[in-house]
């Protein structure tokens, strides 16, 4: 396995950078649409590239579009929405972003200036929860629900809602720590353990793999559910297809998968899929979105996408150990819901930015979204 160099990180958060808008929105690429989900994982991307006034930006982008309620709409374009629906999922996502930053930052304030946003959008959340535990997967502006939940969007949700109690908790927050501690606790519940509660969607990589990169599935049922369906999903020296009967392989649900696969223990498996994004890579630092094969033609047509990015800068981060951000998707890490010692967590000690975190060397550990369709809307090939 190897890592991202040092140089290779920047040039990826610099380009993340050159596609945000000067109001701080990042559209999935040049001249595209923004989701609130995509919108945050290159956020956390730019934390660890250490472009930190472009976080700030983004952070404040969402601040000004955050609906009354709590919400963000599902998609955006330069001054204004696209659509309307609301995505409990991609609300949600903010308390992981907000955790990550402030886990890089090592400092509380960037916990303290979102913890509104973060409260407001949670709580929005958790109106939708249903009393089997999942989450409805979408919301219509009109405050009419979508008729079924998605397992990828409430395994993403569960995570968030662990990262959320993470950011109460250390503010002081005790009433709300609990509580989402517990919506968290029964959605991994039924994530794990209750398939026929979710549209089946299993043609989709993530339904695959997310239970497991966000600790729903645990034990010795997370590494027996990643090579359930290996030889299906993923095409040696290449990585992930998006979906089982298309020939597409994509740099996000790679990189993703490394860390779900890490989080499992397979740490062998973890480092050759993050070494596969390598011929997605473009000599700006930026990623194809995917490509179709025999022949690997860049589908969809020219695309690079600052998701794609994100996600294997997010994936090397934490495949390396780079900083205490990493234990977000770490395995055994502190936003786990079923840790039984229930400590209080907190923001760990200082870090060599640039080499991997003491905890991580010494334990030797390569710790590790959406809803359908893909990445909320990115098409398939035909």
């Amino acid at each position: 396995m190897t890592a991202l160099t040092k140089a290779e990180i920047g040039q990826t958060a610099d380009w993340i950078a050159s596609v945000q808008l000067p109001d701080g929105m990042i559209p999935w690429y040049a001249g595209g649409h923004a989701d609130p989900w995509n919108h945050v994982e290159a956020a956390m991307a730019l934390a660890a590239g250490g472009r930190w006034l472009e976080v700030e930006r983004a952070f404040e982008w969402l601040a000004s579009t955050q609906l009354p309620d709590g919400s963000w709409c599902a998609s955006y374009v330069p001054g204004g929405v696209i659509e309307p629906r609301r995505d409990p999922n991609a609300c949600a996502y903010v308390a992981t972003g907000a955790w990550w930053c402030a886990q890089l930052a090592q400092v509380a304030q960037p916990l303290e200036t979102t913890w509104s946003m973060v409260k407001r959008a949670v709580s929005w959340c958790l109106r939708y929860q249903r009393p089997g535990g999942e989450v409805t997967w979408s919301v219509d502006p009109d405050g009419v629900t979508g008729s079924f939940a998605l397992l990828t969007a409430s395994s993403s949700l569960q995570h968030s809602l662990s990262c959320a109690a993470q950011v109460a908790e250390t503010l002081g927050h005790q009433e709300e720590a609990s509580t989402w501690r517990a919506a968290g606790a029964r959605l991994a519940e039924v994530v794990a353990t209750r398939p026929a509660a979710f549209a089946n969607k299993g043609r989709w990589a993530m339904d695959w793999y997310y239970p497991v990169l966000s600790r729903a599935v645990v034990g010795d049922e997370a590494p027996r559910r990643m090579r359930s369906r290996w030889a299906e999903l993923v095409v040696p020296q290449l990585g992930v297809r998006c979906v089982a009967d298309k020939p597409w392989v994509t740099s996000a649900e790679t990189a993703e998968c490394a860390m779900a696969a890490a989080t499992a223990g397979l740490r062998a498996e973890a480092g050759d899929l993050l070494a596969w994004t390598r011929h997605l890579r473009a000599d700006d630092g930026g990623y194809w979105t995917g490509c179709v094969h025999p022949d690997c033609v860049r589908f969809p047509a020219g695309q690079k996408s600052t998701y794609s990015a994100a996600a294997v800068l997010i994936a090397d981060h934490v495949l390396f150990g780079r900083s205490p951000a990493a234990a977000t998707f770490s395995a055994g890490g502190p936003h786990d819901v079923r840790r039984p010692d229930g400590a209080r967590p907190g923001l760990a000690g200082p870090y060599d930015a640039g080499s991997p975190s003491a905890s991580a060397a010494a334990s030797n550990s390569l710790a590790p979204r959406r809803p359908e369709p893909m990445h909320a809307g990115t098409p398939t090939p035909l």
